[in-house]
């Protein structure tokens, strides 16, 4: 896939998402998926936590959740902040739970082939080893969401 290629796929998700579960949502604004989840919220996405040890706690304007099975059915992005070696029952969970799952998107560092095979024969885009916090003003500048999508 040649980079213009791979710029248009990341165009079209992040200008077609609209709700994302964030898997491993910290309460610590120092940690990287706190600043990922505010970024894209105030951007215009909707994003749930996934984190049992927050569950019941509201972050974003949201409840967080314990597990991508109580994210609600329009969760249509995963965000994943966890270890390469854990993201595979994770994926699997959330493609049995999310009927309206359209994308897997691995943070930085994060790559599971068995999780992207699982995801990418139901049908579901993967983006592995990349932030959308990086890529979404590397591809639209400061634009928020609503003015992307008209």
């Amino acid at each position: 896939m040649t980079h213009n290629d791979t710029d248009a796929r990341l165009k079209s998700i992040l200008t077609t998402t609209r709700t994302i579960g964030l898997v491993g949502l910290s309460h610590k604004p120092e940690r990287a998926s706190h600043g990922v989840a505010a970024f894209l919220v105030r951007k215009g996405y909707r994003v749930i936590g996934v984190n049992p040890g927050l569950a019941g706690q509201e972050m974003f304007g949201e409840k967080i959740v314990a597990s991508v099975t109580e994210l609600p059915a329009e969760t249509d992005m995963l965000d994943l902040f966890r270890r390469s070696d854990a993201v595979a029952p994770i994926v699997d969970e959330a493609l049995a739970a999310l009927p309206g799952l359209k994308t897997v998107w691995m943070q930085l560092g994060v790559e599971n082939a068995e999780a992207r095979a699982h995801a990418e024969a139901m049908g579901v885009t993967v983006i592995e080893n990349r932030c959308p916090k990086i890529e979404y003003p590397r591809l639209f500048g400061e634009a928020a969401l609503v003015e992307l999508v008209g």
